[in-house]
């Protein structure tokens, strides 16, 4: 990974944009080579065996002969210990197109979440994403001002349980259904409290390795089981516009982030914690 500069053919159009503002949630092309998503794929190894370069432990990293190895593997802010995913979760390029997606001058990362789907290897193993949205663990920040970029690290299809998206729901506000544990996802799909005149429909977002999907925090999406016998890996990099700010909200207080914040309210999340990928030239 020694990809700096912003790759300015993977930037969204007019019409992208307008997409992304109408369904909440976009596809870029492919940004990362094999080459770089194998040298990617080698550090998230080391991570789960406990190796971290930069000296610094992440949060709830899911380790090698100690967790469940049917489990879902997610690792938040992987950046914290190694160079090659810290590089991934800043990449500029993201960064770049997250700013024009959410009509901003400045992106900042979030968190980063490195992920391991393992293939089901029973009817019983699912390892599934349960339908959410990610501001409803959030809610520290005032506004739904932030947005997901999720790289594949290999072709994504319904049969490794790539992501599903249920387009509009940006629009729909904070629902009464969000659970990312849930393995259930028909039952919660049941539970909905879908907004009068919207229609709650899955999209399967189907991708080659190295491209990225951009969704809304309030975007509606989820993951089905692997059953291809390979596991499925990725990065969520959750990103926030320049001018996002700590809320104090009890529901979010229990978020790493706004522990982080030590009760600035009404602060922007500024400092090196929340590092800058992209930010408009003056």
């Amino acid at each position: 990974m020694s990809q700096t500069a912003i790759r300015s053919a993977c930037l969204p159009s007019g019409q992208d944009v307008s997409f992304f503002e109408e369904k909440g949630y976009w596809v870029s092309p492919v940004i990362f080579s094999n080459e770089e998503l194998e040298r990617i794929k080698e550090h998230q190894d080391m991570v789960y065996r406990g190796q971290y370069e930069l000296g610094r432990e992440p949060v709830c990293n899911w380790l090698e002969g100690q967790d469940n190895p049917a489990a879902l593997r997610k690792t938040d802010n992987s950046h914290w210990a190694d160079g090659t995913l810290r590089q991934l979760a800043l990449d500029p390029t993201v960064g770049a197109i997250a700013a024009k997606l959410m009509n901003a001058d400045a992106i900042k990362l979030w968190h980063d979440q490195l992920l391991y789907k393992p293939a089901r290897k029973s009817a019983k193993e699912s390892a599934n994403v349960g339908w959410h949205q990610d501001f409803s663990y959030w809610q520290c920040a005032q506004e739904p001002t932030l947005i997901t970029a999720w790289v594949a690290f290999h072709d994504v299809d319904l049969s490794n349980g790539c992501m599903q998206m249920v387009p509009r729901s940006h629009k729909w506000g904070l629902l009464n259904v969000s659970d990312f544990f849930e393995q259930n996802m028909d039952s919660q799909k049941d539970q909905m409290d879908v907004p009068d005149g919207e229609e709650l429909t899955t999209v399967p977002i189907i991708m080659k390795a190295g491209q990225v999907s951009f969704h809304h925090a309030l975007t509606i999406h989820g993951s089905g089981a692997n059953t291809s016998g390979e596991p499925r890996r990725s990065m969520a990099i959750h990103l926030m516009t320049g001018d996002t700010v700590y809320s104090g909200r009890p529901r979010g207080e229990g978020h790493f982030n706004a522990k982080m914040m030590a009760g600035r309210v009404g602060e922007r999340f500024e400092g090196d914690a929340w590092p800058t990928l992209f930010a408009a030239k003056s």
